[in-house]
């Protein structure tokens, strides 16, 4: 695929965060779109925003358990990058209109203390490089129409990022099992998912040592003060304005995200 074709892909995806109107999936449109392609096609938007006076925060890992690659069909992980605009303060009216087609999902972030390059990363490089980690539910979206996605299609998409409300609950990883702790789903006080944390890549651990060394053979590092997500541990939810979703995790506590209209921010502001 040329540089071109990538512009017009990365042109089509931004005009779709703007107008709020997803593309059409990009795999059947271009059937060269190959993941290096895909890759570049995300790095060409993130150098956009960074123009723009976003900041990288992190990087998220997304298609890590079972139950995520049969819901969008797909068959291994990929990553995206988290810009200091998506962090959204827990229980802060969320404008669900600033998305496309949200949906939420439980993880365990990883915030951590010193960076992590690989390649040749381990487990026991990964515990080392980990200050504490928080409840958290990502937001993810797609600009593709109807979530009818492949794995090039979101990886170009920036993994369907979306947003991040984070837990104010820090733990030591000595305080928590992160592989059989469970998380316990709430949808406006209904529950609408479990599961534990090995779900993700047998631990929520390797996915970051997945991350650091998928990224590390790009030349990237993940930075100390970062925030990682490493990926879902149930089924992601759909959402929308007057929706309140809780993530409960064993030993860790729980986060809330509260989605609304603008009208009713507006009209709370007023």
């Amino acid at each position: 695929m040329n540089r071109q074709v990538r512009k017009e892909i990365v042109a089509a995806l931004l005009g779709a965060y703007e107008s709020r109107e997803p593309v059409e999936p990009l795999s059947g449109r271009y059937a060269d779109l190959g993941l290096d392609d895909a890759y570049e096609i995300q790095l060409l938007q993130v150098e956009r925003w960074l123009a723009g006076g976003a900041r990288v925060k992190g990087h998220k890992v997304g298609l890590t358990s079972a139950a995520m690659q049969r819901q969008m069909n797909v068959s291994s992980p990929d990553y995206g990058h988290l810009l200091d605009r998506m962090f959204w303060l827990e229980h802060e009216p969320i404008p669900a209109t600033r998305f496309v087609q949200p949906r939420a999902e439980p993880e365990v972030a990883f915030v951590l203390a010193r960076s992590l390059q690989g390649p040749g990363v381990t487990v026991a490089d990964a515990i080392s490089a980990v200050d504490y980690v928080l409840p958290a539910l990502e937001l993810i979206d797609s600009r593709i129409r109807d979530w009818k996605i492949g794995l090039a299609d979101t990886i170009a998409d920036n993994a369907s990022s979306g947003g991040v409300v984070l837990g104010s609950t820090p733990r030591a990883l000595s305080e928590v099992d992160l592989r059989l702790g469970g998380c316990n789903l709430h949808k406006n006080g209904s529950l609408a998912g479990t599961g534990a944390g090995g779900a993700v890549l047998g631990s929520p651990l390797s996915s970051l040592v997945w991350l650091a060394n998928t990224l590390g053979a790009r030349g990237v590092v993940l930075e100390a003060g970062h925030v990682i997500l490493p990926g879902s541990i149930t089924a992601s939810i759909p959402v929308s304005a007057g929706d309140a979703v809780t993530a409960t995790f064993a030993g860790l506590g729980s986060v809330t995200a509260r989605f609304v209209s603008e009208q009713s921010i507006a009209e709370g502001s007023s």
